[in-house]
């Protein structure tokens, strides 16, 4: 089974997370399928505290996979419904991604 996770990374006292999909058997900070995006909590910057890549977040929603209870809450709170399902397939081309500011930045290539 596939869960969507943050992977802990960073030094002491000044963490950084990496949201990805990953085996539910691999550990907390294990490989990952797929990065998903990354979270900074401690920036002060809010405009820089997060980037999601919302095509491959509904892809792997699409097929099934399960978000942690966190990875649910920074879902919703930017708008992409944490509920696993086929209602995401009609996203899964979406290849903006979203920042801490709202708005669409078009993904590198």
């Amino acid at each position: 089974m596939v869960v969507l996770r943050m992977k802990r990374m960073g030094r002491i006292r000044r963490p950084f997370y990496r949201i990805g999909a990953m085996d539910k058997r691999s550990p907390r900070d294990g490989r990952v399928i797929e990065n998903l995006g990354w979270y900074d909590p401690i920036t002060p910057d809010e405009n820089k505290r997060y980037h999601l890549k919302p095509g491959l977040i509904h892809h792997w929603l699409s097929v099934g996979a399960q978000p942690s209870e966190t990875v649910a809450a920074i879902f919703k709170k930017h708008g992409i419904d944490p509920k696993p399902g086929p209602h995401h397939k009609d996203l899964v081309d979406v290849d903006e991604a979203v920042t801490a500011e709202g708005t669409a930045e078009p993904a590198a290539e």
